[in-house]
């Protein structure tokens, strides 16, 4: 009889093992890493951002996708709760985390893209008079098993 309680009690003790080495395994897997930048064009300047992010900002972001260093990118229009909120978000997504130390390749890319460091400054400057960064987010898919 003792024999009995202890052979169920050690069954017992070994599928309580499984479950606890079954729940510490993640339940999910991480996924894409997507950049969002906020911006807010002021008004009557909308139309002008836009044809800046056809002619130069999309073939850049293509030009990533085909060197392997973004998988895709997306452009949203918000319509803002407050005046200091952005009215466009830019998705930038990349494979993983590691993805965004390829700084050096990615400026190899632009420069092919959209002309030199000096160029692109300036026209950064450009923009800054009608479009305001907000900030930067990123954001990491979790794949649930």
């Amino acid at each position: 009889m003792i024999k009995t309680i202890i052979l169920s009690v050690g069954l017992a003790a070994s599928s309580l093992s499984l479950n606890v080495r079954a729940q510490d395994e993640r339940a999910y897997t991480e996924g894409p890493v997507t950049e969002e930048d906020y911006i807010q064009v002021e008004y009557g300047h909308f139309e002008e951002y836009i044809d800046w992010l056809n002619s130069t900002w999309k073939p850049t972001m293509e030009a990533m996708k085909k060197a392997g260093l973004t998988i895709d990118y997306r452009v949203f229009r918000l319509t803002p709760k407050s005046p200091d909120q952005p009215n466009i978000i830019l998705w930038i997504t990349y494979k993983n985390m590691a993805a965004l130390d390829r700084g050096v390749e990615q400026e190899a890319v632009a420069k092919k893209a959209i002309g030199s460091t000096e160029v692109q400054n300036k026209a950064r400057v450009g923009r800054n008079e009608y479009r305001k960064v907000l900030g930067t987010e990123y954001i990491r898919e979790l794949i649930l098993k």
